[in-house]
């Protein structure tokens, strides 16, 4: 496994950074924080990215993607995790993205894959539920089924990109007992079912998340994904995509987070001397460059390895989560330190980059659970 670009990615890359560098500062983040902004993001802009084909990179091409990989796919989410740009990749294209994709041929697909594509619609995955931890298959929320479809009734937490979104699609267990990797089905809900709210859940990073109540609702045969009873296999093989697309935005957020940190070594002055010049801060920035050196080849690596089906992938994936959790609250937690006494002030962005690795890392599992999973697969 080569872990470099080529000609095409490195292009790839340049232009994905030039446009968040010129369209999307981490000013605009903070503006949308300020004015709380429902969303938390701009769908103005959103848009334009997908007409840059940015959102099709991961899909086929007959159902409107640009018929490429995961591998390009994180040069770009990386470039957007640089200056914290807040637009749904993750939930909405990754995840449920994925999941239709991975559910195989179908109306469902057909609809809305290619409009999440072309960015007209927004869908939200909601897997997690309390009391779940990191277990994607710790599901309650149960789909009686009668009258020719089902009814879903639970409760979904942390749902990323779910606020303002047009469908949500919804893990539930048809058959089984939470912790079974069979009985789960995926249905995909419209904002406006009978029975469905969803509220904004407030987090440290400002990203838009949603709380997900279902009551009774009604969904018919044909709003199943997949096969009945057989979607946790789908939900296992998003879950992996959508940490290693997570892993590169946090790759990209450590980077700027190290370069900010590095700037401000440069042009502090205390002593008469600029505070670069000092050993210790040198070494500690060292270790910095290290584990984010080392945070992006996991990530190349797992993203080949999906790409290619390598039967390592779902190990690598956890390698690459772990190393990017503990790197960038390592780059992160430096930054602020070095920064000083400012560094705890909201006029810096550096504190921006802390709370969002803060969220990062206990997103769908820490550097511990990642590391255990790691060693299982491995059957240590």
């Amino acid at each position: 496994m080569e872990l470099v670009l080529n000609e095409d990615q490195e292009l790839i890359a340049k232009t994905a950074l030039d446009f968040v560098e010129e369209n999307s500062p981490v000013s605009r983040f903070r503006a949308l924080r300020d004015a709380n902004d429902p969303l938390g993001y701009s769908p103005e802009l959103f848009k334009e990215m997908a007409e840059l084909g940015w959102t099709g990179i991961p899909f086929d091409e007959k159902v409107g993607g640009a018929g490429m990989g995961l591998a390009e796919f994180v040069l770009v989410v990386e470039a957007l995790g640089r200056k914290l740009a807040p637009e749904p990749f993750l939930g909405n294209v990754t995840m449920a993205g994925s999941a239709l994709a991975l559910a195989g041929e179908s109306a469902l697909r057909d609809a809305w894959l290619p409009a999440i594509i072309d960015a007209s619609k927004v869908v939200s995955l909601a897997h997690q539920e309390p009391r779940s931890r990191y277990d994607v298959f710790a599901i309650e929320t149960r789909a009686e089924s009668g009258d020719g479809g089902f009814r879903l009734s639970g409760e979904k937490i942390q749902a990323l990109d779910a606020v303002g979104a047009d469908a949500v699609i919804v893990p539930a267990r048809t058959s089984g007992d939470p912790g079974d990797r069979d009985g789960i089905t995926l249905f995909l809900l419209e904002k406006d079912a009978a029975g469905l709210s969803i509220e904004r859940q407030v987090r440290v990073d400002h990203r838009n998340a949603g709380l997900i109540r279902l009551k009774d609702v009604p969904c018919a045969a044909s709003a199943v994904l997949g096969a009945v009873g057989e979607g946790g296999r789908i939900l296992e093989a998003v879950l992996d995509r959508a940490i290693v697309v997570l892993a590169a935005e946090m790759l990209g957020g450590m980077s700027e987070a190290f370069e900010l940190t590095l700037e401000y070594l440069k042009t502090r002055d205390q002593f008469g001397v600029k505070i670069g010049s000092f050993q210790a801060l040198a070494h500690r920035a060292a270790k910095v460059y290290m584990e984010i050196e080392l945070a992006r080849s996991t990530v190349m690596a797992a993203s080949r390895a999906l790409d290619s089906g390598d039967p390592q992938a779902a190990r690598l994936v956890s390698l690459a989560k772990a190393r990017c959790s503990d790197a960038y609250v390592l780059a992160t937690n430096e930054g602020v330190q070095m920064f000083g006494g400012v560094g705890m002030t909201d006029e810096y962005d550096i504190g921006f980059y802390m709370k969002r690795a803060r969220a990062s890392e206990l997103t769908f599992g820490d550097a511990a659970y990642h590391r255990a999973r790691w060693a299982m697969l491995g059957h240590y």
